[in-house]
């Protein structure tokens, strides 16, 4: 039990798992059963790779590697969701939130404290999500729920792997955590609403 709980096993249990939730994902988008909006996407990806060295900066360690994987394979969904255009429906709050996620990345270069970059970082993901959480309700089988299972438990297991447990290491994962269970919570409320619950409901 107490090899389980070792940090490198626990690193290695969250990498496994952004694979597990992300290749899927990926064959579900070039399948075109998944539509990936892609300004939420490509906020992500910019957002956690600084957040990656930001948590190498604030010592997680072994921790942080799930992190600069998944910013990895967030930057390929970017791409592969741009060119399978997946969702170029611009509304007005969509440009508004991703005029909010570039211009609040320069802040990190004038941020010396890792904690205070953490901080905006992680509200500019937040607000990446805007325009998934609109699409999740107005056509929520277009993403999986299973994907933000997933990805909630991995978020987990990163914090649990992290060498060192400040709020600086922490608040990332923790809080887009709790948005991937939100989502898997609208989408599956949403699912309900318009048509009866199912197996189906989980892919």
């Amino acid at each position: 039990m107490s090899a389980l709980l070792d940090k490198p096993v626990l690193g290695a249990l969250a990498i496994a798992l952004t694979f597990i939730g992300t290749v899927p994902y990926v064959y579900s988008t070039l399948r075109g059963t998944t539509r990936p909006h892609v300004f939420s996407w490509v906020a992500w990806a910019l957002t956690t790779t600084v957040v990656f060295f930001a948590q190498l900066q604030g010592q997680g360690g072994i921790g942080a590697w799930p992190t600069g994987v998944s910013a990895l394979l967030t930057g390929c969904i970017a791409v592969l969701a741009w060119l399978k255009r997946g969702d170029v429906a611009i509304s007005r709050s969509d440009g508004f939130f991703f005029a909010a996620s570039l211009s609040s990345l320069p802040l990190w270069y004038l941020t010396a404290d890792p904690l205070w970059a953490i901080v905006i970082l992680t509200t500019v993901d937040v607000l990446g999500f805007a325009p998934t959480v609109r699409k999740a309700y107005h056509a929520p089988r277009s993403e999986p729920p299973v994907f933000y299972a997933i990805f909630a438990l991995r978020n987990l297991t990163a914090i649990l792997a992290l060498e060192h447990h400040s709020l600086t290491t922490v608040l990332f994962p923790a809080v887009l955590g709790l948005v991937c269970l939100f989502i898997l919570g609208l989408l599956l409320w949403r699912r309900a609403v318009l048509t009866p619950i199912s197996a189906e409901d989980f892919s």
